[in-house]
């Protein structure tokens, strides 16, 4: 059986007021989409507000670069299907083994607070399906409930953008919530490796990864989940 997984990304392209652009993060769209294309798993991609969801142009430099971006700059069909995301609200969670949120800095913003995110994750989790988020995006969970009205993370091992990288960005003050303290208020025993190195954890049906560097591991982790 072929897996589906859906792929959740932003459309939120503005940094706060500092008047600067933000979106998502080419690389941890980028590898994990590749991990599950080359696994022959089918991929659909949805945001808030359908369409192209905004990039970070940070993560489009020079220096931001990996294997997986530049095969993405020469993928005709995976630009076209990045182009024409299907609107959140419109997808159903039944029609899916699993999730994928990656991260930048705009899911913060939209995605944190999204009814149609929540109501996803809340689903996916309580059908025994994995969600899984990279980077930022472990933000999503920020309202996500179980049945008993408890955090999802509560009690998870769980890890996410540090505070320490997020000093290093120097946008401590800019975001509407720092990840690794959300996750430690709700509840998650949240751990972290050094400043931009990989670190992902599987706990039951969560699967968190810290930075862009965790990005792929994630994936491959996701994929180990689904069997």
């Amino acid at each position: 059986m072929t897996k589906k997984i859906l792929m959740v990304l932003t459309s939120h392209s503005d940094l706060g007021n500092t008047g600067k652009k933000t979106g998502f993060w080419l690389e941890e769209f980028a590898a994990p989409y590749y991990v599950f294309l080359d696994a022959g798993a089918a991929i659909t991609l949805a945001s808030p507000q359908g369409g192209q969801p905004p990039l970070d142009p940070k993560s489009d430099a020079p220096d931001a670069q990996t294997d997986a971006t530049r095969r993405f700059k020469s993928d005709a069909a995976a630009q076209k299907a990045l182009a024409h995301t299907h609107t959140l609200a419109a997808v159903a969670a039944g029609d899916f083994d699993a999730v994928f949120y990656p991260g930048g800095h705009g899911p913060l913003w939209d995605l944190a607070e999204d009814k149609s995110s929540l109501a996803l994750i809340e689903q996916l989790l309580a059908a025994g399906k994995p969600v899984a988020a990279v980077c930022h995006a472990p933000g999503v969970l920020r309202h996500a409930k179980t049945a008993d009205g408890t955090s999802v993370v509560r009690g998870k091992q769980v890890t996410g953008f540090t505070n320490t990288e997020e000093e290093a960005s120097g946008l401590t003050d800019v975001v509407p919530f720092l990840v690794e303290d959300m996750l430690k208020k709700n509840g998650g025993q949240y751990s972290k490796a050094g400043d931009w190195q990989p670190h992902v954890l599987t706990d039951g049906l969560l699967i968190t990864g810290q930075n862009p560097a965790s990005s792929e591991p994630a994936a491959q982790a996701l994929l180990k989940k689904l069997g």
